[in-house]
C-alpha cells in the first residue's frame, strides 16, 4: 500500500503509446508486429476492481456474448455488484443466474476476501504487481493466470506477461524459434503488456487468414 506519499513500486498505466511502441520496435519482430497490427487502444485502470474481477472470473471460458448475457442476468438478479450483496445472494440464485457451481464458489469467495479485509479491493491498485498476485491467488479458482490478467486489463499494469497463456506461448514460438523466450521477454521490458497485446492481435489476424510473418 502507498504509504506517506512514497513513490509506488510499480510502473503507473500508459498515458499513450508512443514511448512503448518505439521501445518495442528495436526489436525487428516486433516492429512488424506492431506495423501490421496497427495502433491498439491504450488501457485504462478500472474504478472498481472488485466488480471489474467479479465479471472476469464470470466470463472466463465464456464467449463474450454469452459473458454478457450471465452478466446481464448477474445485475438483475443483484441490483448491484458489490460484497455485501452476493454474500447475501443465495448460492442457487447465483447458480440460476448462469454461473457454474465452481464460479458461484469462486465469486463468492472474492466477495468473503472484500468484506473481511483479506484482499483489499479498496487500495488494491496502490500494490506492486506480484503483491496483487500473491493478494488474489489464495482465493478458490483464482490461478496466476487470472490474476495477471487483471494486473493488465483491470489495473492496466504496463509490464506483465502471462508465460502460462497458451496463445502468448504459441506465439513468442512461432515468431522466436531460435530464442530463449527469458531473452525475448526481457529485451521488452517495461513494456511487456503490450507486446502480449500485439502477440495476441496477431495470433488473431492470422487464424483469420492473415499471412504469418517471414
Amino acid at each position: 500500500m502507498r504509504l506517506n506519499g512514497a513513490v509506488p513500486s510499480f510502473t503507473p498505466p500508459l498515458l499513450h503509446h508512443a514511448a512503448a511502441a518505439a521501445h518495442l520496435s528495436g526489436d525487428p519482430t516486433m516492429q512488424e508486429l506492431i506495423a501490421r497490427n496497427g495502433e491498439l487502444p491504450v488501457l485504462t485502470p478500472t474504478l472498481d476492481p472488485f466488480a471489474t474481477l467479479i465479471r472476469s472470473v464470470n466470463g472466463q471460458q465464456l464467449s463474450v456474448r454469452a459473458a454478457a448475457s450471465i452478466h446481464a442476468r448477474l445485475l438483475q438478479r443483484l441490483g448491484t455488484l458489490d460484497a455485501g450483496t452476493l454474500l447475501q445472494t443465495p448460492a442457487e440464485d447465483l447458480r440460476a443466474a448462469g454461473l457454474s457451481w465452481a464460479k458461484v464458489r469462486t465469486v463468492t469467495a472474492i466477495a468473503g476476501a472484500a468484506h473481511t479485509g483479506a484482499v483489499d479491493f479498496a487500495h488494491i491498485a496502490t500494490l506492486p504487481d506480484e503483491a496483487v498476485v500473491a493478494a488474489l491467488i489464495p482465493l478458490p479458482g483464482i490461478g496466476r493466470w487470472t490474476a495477471e490478467m487483471f494486473l493488465m486489463f483491470a489495473l492496466a499494469r504496463p509490464d506483465v506477461f502471462s508465460i502460462g497463456d497458451l496463445a502468448l506461448r504459441q506465439g513468442l514460438a512461432r515468431l522466436y524459434p531460435e530464442r530463449a523466450a527469458d531473452e525475448v521477454l526481457a529485451a521488452w521490458t517495461p513494456y511487456r503488456t503490450l507486446a502480449a497485446r500485439y502477440l495476441w492481435a496477431d495470433n488473431h489476424r492470422v487464424k483469420a487468414g492473415g499471412e504469418p510473418l517471414g
